[in-house]
């Protein structure tokens, strides 16, 4: 118990960067937010189109019926009114899903650079370690390498890779592991 409550601590020195405010709950706009931030910045630096962005807004659409469920959450980023950033934790609409599934991690371009990912995605993790589950998974594609590091220093490791167009493009698509 002991343990848990020295984690929680450091991990709320972490999350304290000035002006942010992390929240671990639904907020109005945040799917469009999500959605929107998806769309802008794949498009822009991956050549992703609607097919894309739909495909974002049908799974988060979907998500939002169970997104404040025990084993489901959303974790966001603000300054203000300003969204800065977002991740999510899914159990894929089974409750009784063995491994969380990390989801739609995206920051706005004025997070980027500002350390502000790093204690959301730990947010995220100890939401999945405190919420039962054996481990965590999640997809990504080859070429996002802060984001890759990020993963990596969280300790997931890489299991599958394959090119594949799941995401409406052709890229080398990743499965990245995380067990308890």
């Amino acid at each position: 118990m002991l343990k848990s409550i020295k984690q929680n601590e450091a991990v709320k020195r972490k999350t304290m960067i000035e002006g942010v405010n992390f929240k671990d709950t639904y907020v109005p706009g945040l799917m469009g937010e999500v959605v929107s931030w998806h769309g802008r910045y794949y498009s822009k630096h991956w050549g992703f189109g609607p097919e894309f962005e739909a495909i974002v807004a049908s799974g988060i659409s979907e998500f939002s019926s169970r997104m404040d469920t025990p084993k489901c959450r959303i974790f966001s980023a603000w300054q203000n009114d300003i969204f800065l950033g977002s991740v999510s934790v899914d159990n894929d609409g089974d409750p009784d899903q063995a491994l969380g599934h990390i989801r739609w991690f995206i920051m706005s371009d004025d997070a980027r650079g500002r350390k502000i990912g790093r204690p959301l995605f730990t947010n995220a993790i100890n939401f999945i370690r405190q919420s039962g589950y054996e481990g965590s998974y999640l997809t990504t594609f080859k070429g996002l390498e802060a984001a890759t590091k990020l993963y990596v220093d969280a300790g997931y490791t890489l299991t599958h890779e394959a090119e594949g167009n799941t995401w409406g493009t052709k890229v080398v698509e990743q499965r990245f592991d995380l067990m308890f």
